[in-house]
């Protein structure tokens, strides 16, 4: 059975005002590489609008839709996001459009992996560090690999 992404994440805010966590399949491919579409299950914990971090996985409402990225830097009261897997497209939104913040992957393996941890961190890092052609390329060949 389908819903619409409306319907779910407004139940995906009711549980974040609640306290809880909400776990969902990822769906889209614009955090690729370190996320996957239709194979990753991503948790998300509530968050604050208070003193977002910069290089943190943000589940956020823009436009009148709910978008999971990175953020990537502030400009004044202005969050900058943009997926791992843009290397051209940002959005820009208010602490206000926070929603949650990523707190760990749930890979198809069953493996849990803390985006807290040094690894998660380490590899985020030099992922978003690489220059934009880089990260172009290395996409590039991951679509003709594994598909769209």
């Amino acid at each position: 059975m389908k819903i619409s992404n409306e319907i779910f994440f407004e139940e995906v805010e009711r549980l974040l005002g609640e306290g809880l966590e909400a776990e969902f399949l990822l769906r889209g491919f614009s955090m690729r590489p370190l996320l996957r579409d239709g194979r990753d299950r991503v948790i998300v914990a509530p968050c604050t609008a208070e003193d977002p971090q910069v290089g943190e996985v943000y589940l956020f409402r823009y436009r009148g839709r709910h978008f999971l990225h990175r953020l990537h830097r502030i400009e004044g009261e202005e969050l900058v996001m943009r997926g791992d897997g843009n290397y051209r497209l940002e959005e820009r939104c208010k602490a206000t459009d926070l929603v949650a913040r990523l707190r760990c992957v749930r890979r198809p393996s069953g493996k849990v992996i803390d985006c807290s941890s040094r690894s998660w961190r380490t590899k985020s890092a030099i992922w978003c560090a690489l220059p934009a052609i880089v990260r172009r390329v290395i996409l590039g060949v991951m679509r003709r690999v594994c598909g769209r």
